[in-house]
């Protein structure tokens, strides 16, 4: 069995940079014939947007913004380089948040996850994923048709007619939520219409915990999960390594400091930030809100991209402190002003029954009145009163926390 969905998958990893960088500055260039992405860009020269640096210092476009940036400027905020008429279909995710997609074969770039998850030509695929106005099961169905797979359009829900469905066509793929796969399986066992048929799953949209992995692999079906978003379709995939995931072909992806566009050295857990190559619908430094950190090497799979943890958190950790809220892009300024300083993690306490915040921060032979000083940013910059406490590199959890709200709850 071929193990690789083509040579891409396996190039040099400085010839894979080399290339989206290559044809980063045209990408840049067509997003900004849109006219949010222009106002977003300004002043940007998209030639010079040729290399990881130049990249970081674009600001970056967060997920959480784009519901009132589309109210106010329908239908997407001009965060489209193409006119409305020349997509394929218009979709609407929680939020609300409105989603072009393009015209062309697997517009979300799943077919290469699925393959990686086992699937090949002509297995017959499941796909239990919502088709109601979101885009995911377009994105699994499209992925699977590009790869050469007939397609059961079944969506979510009706366990016994999709038993019934199963018994019939015999598929042997599943794609959809781990959780919805397990009440299949539960289902037709306690029905007497057992889905012996599907051997392979492809899931997202969920948790998909170890012991979930392996009870499903005890009843005969080999599981492999995705970091897919309804924003760029699949940004990361898992591969029969089961060693982290494997970043998507023609996507840039970067880890930084939560509530800043910096990115954090390898190993350290950070936001997602990913950069599509979409040719219809490019999308540059879009901040997802979700944690990772990435993994050194390639995979052991013999994929080169760039590899991540998987889904790890919500980066989102603005916190309410006597009635002020206080974000995480805050604790990036107190930083800047202080350049000796590592990480950082503000604790948000009850004492004496009031709010109370400690900074903590790591830093190596620090001044000795660094504490005070920091304390008088800190006032500064939140307009809150807070203890600061240093400590040695090293000292912090790194598990991406910016601000850690441990107030009681109730």
């Amino acid at each position: 069995m071929t193990e690789h969905y083509d040579e891409l998958e396996t190039r040099p990893a400085a010839e894979r940079e080399a290339d989206l960088f290559r044809r980063l500055p045209a990408t840049v260039a067509k997003a900004m014939t849109g006219p949010g992405w222009a106002r977003h860009l300004a002043g940007v020269d998209p030639g010079a947007v040729s290399s990881p640096a130049a990249l970081a210092a674009l600001p970056v476009l967060r997920k959480s913004e784009l519901p009132a940036r589309q109210k106010a400027d329908p239908p997407f905020a001009g965060f489209a380089a193409e006119p409305l008429s020349s997509f394929g279909r218009l979709y609407v995710s929680p939020g609300p948040i409105f989603e072009p997609e393009g015209t062309q074969p697997d517009p979300w770039r799943v077919a290469r996850a699925l393959f990686a998850a086992g699937v090949r030509r002509g297995d017959i695929v499941l796909n239990t994923f919502s088709y109601h106005l979101t885009p995911g099961a377009f994105m699994m169905d499209a992925g699977a048709r590009a790869l050469g797979c007939p397609v059961i359009p079944a969506g979510p829900g009706q366990t016994e007619q999709q038993l019934d469905v199963i018994a019939h066509l015999r598929p042997v793929a599943y794609c959809g939520t781990p959780d919805f796969l397990k009440i299949l399986l539960d289902a037709g066992e306690k029905a007497g219409k057992p889905a012996a048929s599907l051997r392979k799953a492809f899931v997202s949209g969920a948790a998909f915990p170890a012991t979930l992995r392996d009870e499903l692999l005890g009843r005969g079906v080999a599981a492999y999960q995705a970091y897919a978003v309804a924003d760029v379709g699949v940004v990361a995939y898992e591969t029969p390594a089961r060693e982290g995931l494997v970043a998507s072909e023609d996507l840039i992806l970067e880890i930084v400091r939560p509530g800043t566009g910096e990115p954090v050295p390898d190993g350290e857990v950070g936001e997602v930030v990913v950069t599509s190559l979409n040719p219809v619908h490019p999308v540059i430094r879009l901040a997802l809100g979700d944690l990772s950190a990435v993994l050194a090497g390639p995979s052991p799979c013999g994929r080169t991209a760039r590899r991540i943890k998987g889904w790890m958190g919500r980066a989102d950790q603005t916190a309410k402190v006597k009635g002020m809220f206080v974000r995480p892009e805050q604790i990036a300024e107190i930083l800047r002003r202080h350049p000796g300083v590592g990480r950082a993690r503000l604790v948000v306490s009850r004492r004496n029954e009031q709010d109370a915040m400690t900074l903590h921060v790591e830093a190596a032979n620090p001044d000795p009145d660094l504490a005070a000083s920091m304390e008088v940013t800190l006032q500064a910059v939140t307009r809150l009163r807070g203890d600061v406490a240093v400590a040695a590199p090293g000292a912090l959890p790194n598990d991406g926390k910016v601000i850690a709200d441990e107030r009681p709850v109730g």
